[in-house]
């Protein structure tokens, strides 16, 4: 019966820092492992389990009776779904090259041993050693260790990124001279980073911004109209909340205010993202972007109408709830600017079905002319 000695590094120490791949099958490789790790980080308690497990095995080698073989496996920086799913795959591989029938554990804490049900549910265990590391009690060495702990990236990314966050965000409300505002903001900040961290989006937005950062190095105008954009969007929002007067009497009017500060800021950062995107459309990838022809008639639309009920529902409501003025809907100012926008609307969905009749119509003689030659 052939037993195995694996040693579990859930979070990937080996493949961040030492930069080997796994698994590790054999003593040669588990060794020129362990010494690649002690030279990128002498400190990490991954290095003490490979030895450990290496040292375990030269122990059981001397009963010529027992067939032994060692080997390491590893997960990902994201502890969960990932590197649990990337564990029971190399698990499997290893069982299947070593031919293993049980395994004896080798573990430095307790994360690592999470991954114990994923390996009894595929080969037994006949035993579990867990690796601790002697450590001086003086204060000057947990000081020390503690400074060691806060530089390893994943407890950067866990604790010390939220911290900074709050900071960031404290900061640039006190400088506008708006810090009461700054305890809000913070409870934003805060509960945006828990919401991303509790549904895994960190992975989408990762891609987002290498999206970006591909798309600056390669020179896609779309990034850098969404960045002008994006910078018009957050002026607009401070703007508008300044703009509205938060200490009035009656509760809606800050926020028509506000609204109504904020429609023109979304209607121009709007169509300086579809702008850069048909420009890319039309120049790089040599294609006719005539789906996006309605959505600046949308939006002026959208700019024209909105406006125009906002700006006549803050007149209506000055004396709320001693009256309510119907008189601001049915001044010239109101007719006109929603009628622009419906005008503008109309034109912009007519137009639209011409120019999709005849894409359409120049596509399907394009695709027969294909089909005949």
């Amino acid at each position: 019966m052939k037993t195995l000695i694996l040693n579990v590094d859930r979070d990937d120490d080996l493949g961040r820092k030492a930069k080997v791949k796994t698994p590790i099958i054999g003593v040669k490789d588990n060794i020129n492992a362990a010494n690649k790790l002690g030279l990128a980080d002498p400190e990490d308690s991954d290095l003490n389990a490979i030895f450990s497990a290496i040292s375990t095995y030269n122990s059981l080698t001397s009963d010529k009776e027992k067939d032994i073989e060692v080997a390491t496996i590893c997960g990902h920086i994201n502890v969960g779904l990932k590197s649990d799913g990337i564990l029971a795959e190399q698990l499997e591989r290893v069982i299947e090259e070593t031919g293993a029938q049980d395994i004896i554990l080798i573990t430095d804490g307790a994360e690592d041993e999470y991954i114990l049900p994923i390996i009894q549910s595929r080969i037994k265990v006949t035993s579990i050693k867990r690796v601790s590391v002697k450590q001086s009690k003086e204060l000057e060495d947990t000081y020390y260790r503690i400074l060691k702990i806060l530089d390893d990236e994943k407890v950067q990314k866990q604790f010390l990124l939220p911290i900074a966050l709050v900071l960031i965000v404290w900061a640039f409300f006190v400088l506008l001279n708006i810090a009461s505002s700054g305890f809000g903001a913070i409870l934003l900040t805060l509960g945006a980073y828990l919401l991303i961290r509790v549904f895994r989006w960190e992975r989408s937005i990762s891609y987002m911004f290498e999206e970006m950062k591909s798309g600056l190095l390669t020179g896609k105008l779309s990034i850098y109209t969404s960045i002008i954009a994006a910078v018009i969007l957050i002026a607009s929002i401070f703007l508008a909340y300044n703009t509205a007067n938060f200490n009035s009497d009656v509760e809606f009017i800050p926020i028509l205010s506000f609204a109504s500060n904020m429609i023109w800021g979304i209607v121009i950062a709007g169509l300086l993202v579809i702008l850069g995107r048909v420009i890319d459309l039309y120049v790089k990838d040599k294609r006719t972007p005539w789906n996006y022809w309605i959505v600046p008639f949308s939006l002026f639309a959208f700019g024209f109408i909105s406006s125009a009920i906002f700006n006549s529902l803050h007149k209506a409501l000055l004396n709320w709830p001693n009256s309510f003025s119907i008189t601001p809907f049915l001044t010239l100012s109101f007719i006109g600017n929603t009628s622009t926008g419906i005008m503008i609307g109309i034109v912009g969905a007519i137009t639209y079905h011409y120019i999709k009749d005849i894409y359409v119509a120049e596509s399907s003689e394009l695709e027969i002319e294909r089909q005949t030659t």
